[in-house]
């Protein structure tokens, strides 16, 4: 009895401990997780710029404050909403990558929705007619190569143009705001993925990027930005205490937006970048790969804060849809040290190696090569330069481009 009593009693108390340390863990995670509140949480400290003002409003899913309130709800019940502008994926998020998206009447609200990726990607006069104010209030990912940034910059164009007031709801950069990468974006190669010569990771608040974009670049439309609070260039999204919404139907987390701006290079070319996939973007393969050949090849480069295993994956759509694709996935150990431009950079050259041929690269539906919109200009598709070479090429764009960038902070490091 005296045996079983007293390690019940060492149980007992190692439990406590136990506890105690887990308890303790939990709570001192909570404390020192940080409380963003977003722009559009800050509408009542700025009513008075949307005073007696006809207001149109850019959003999609994304588009909601702390509380899970809808922008759209947010701003129909405390200015004059008027109407509603949809970028890619649709007002409610919901439409394939590169699909059109139709004008329509919004359900809810029975406000006009005008479309900002069908017939036009830029609002026309008459959209902005019966408006004083063009809002802003969509989540961006943090990489050149997503179109919401560009559809900002196109609705700033025609702020200026048409004489209305251009506000921004600003939110946090979900990879950060302390590291960019990649080259920028050369003259002829401007796209919708790739409008201004900012990198590929360019380490900026989509209202940081507003400040840039309408000096920088000439836009010079009268300009407000409703600013976050406690938001800090090294807070991670999971860091701010603020729900997620997908941004888009491939970047379900903020762990995916940390893998794209690196693996989404593959875009360009007929390899699977895991889109089709529970994990989108974190597997790269091909059904003539050889998985642990490539994870071998890759593991010996060592690069930081990432481990490659080998992975066999179906996926539903997209590359390879219904095939069997041999290749690796990414787990990312140290999000601080992991450099997704350079690991994305890496693995397609290595995978281009292995592919004995069959690596090839995608054009779009005019004929141009994805890859050169993707990167910024034709090197890489045209060999030109060896992957160290391309690397310091763009490592120092990157440099230049962050010390010009500093200008338009709007949040400290810390």
């Amino acid at each position: 009895m005296k045996t079983k009593y007293f390690g019940f009693v060492i149980m007992f108390v190692m439990a406590v401990l136990l506890g105690g340390v887990a308890t303790g863990c939990a709570n001192s995670t909570d404390r020192d997780k940080q409380k963003v509140k977003l722009g559009i949480d800050q509408i009542d400290e700025h009513l008075n710029i949307f005073a007696g003002k006809r207001v149109g409003l850019i959003t999609n899913a994304t588009g909601m404050n702390s509380q899970f309130q809808s922008s759209i709800d947010v701003l129909q019940a405390k200015t004059q909403l008027v109407v509603l502008f949809s970028p890619e994926h649709g007002i409610r998020g919901a439409v394939p990558a590169g699909d059109k998206v139709s004008g329509q009447t919004d359900g809810k609200t029975g406000l006009p929705v005008y479309s900002l990726y069908g017939a036009t990607k830029k609002p026309t006069s008459d959209m902005l007619e019966n408006l004083d104010i063009l809002a802003f209030d969509i989540q961006d990912v943090g990489a050149r190569a997503y179109t919401y940034i560009y559809t900002m910059a196109y609705a700033m164009q025609a702020a200026k143009e048409n004489g209305k007031t251009f506000v921004v709801f600003d939110r946090p950069n979900p990879v950060g705001g302390m590291e960019v990468e990649g080259g920028l974006i050369k003259p002829g190669f401007e796209s919708f993925i790739g409008l201004y010569p900012i990198p590929i990771r360019h380490g900026m608040t989509v209202g940081e990027l507003a400040g840039l974009f309408n000096k920088e670049f000439g836009i010079g439309c009268d300009l407000v930005v409703i600013k976050m609070k406690g938001w800090h260039r090294d807070l991670y999204f999971d860091e701010t205490g603020l729900p997620w919404v997908m941004t888009s139907p491939n970047i379900p987390t903020p762990d995916t937006a940390l893998v794209y701006p690196g693996t989404g290079i593959f875009g360009g070319t007929n390899i699977s970048e895991g889109v089709g996939t529970t994990r989108p973007f974190d597997f790269v393969g091909a059904p003539w790969l050889d998985a642990e050949n490539l994870a071998n090849r890759m593991n010996a480069m060592k690069l930081p804060g990432v481990v490659f295993r080998p992975a066999h994956y179906l996926p539903r759509f997209g590359n390879f849809a219904g095939e069997t694709c041999n290749g690796v996935q990414l787990h990312i150990t140290d999000r601080k040290a992991f450099r997704p431009v350079r690991t994305g950079l890496s693995l397609l050259f290595t995978v281009q190696e292995l592919s004995d041929g069959q690596f090839a690269y995608n054009f779009n539906g005019k004929g141009a090569p994805m890859i050169d919109l993707i990167t910024g200009d034709d090197g890489l598709r045209l060999g030109r330069q060896t992957l160290a070479e391309l690397l310091a090429d763009w490592d120092q764009e990157a440099k230049q481009f962050k010390e010009m960038s500093k200008a338009y902070y709007l949040y400290p490091t810390h």
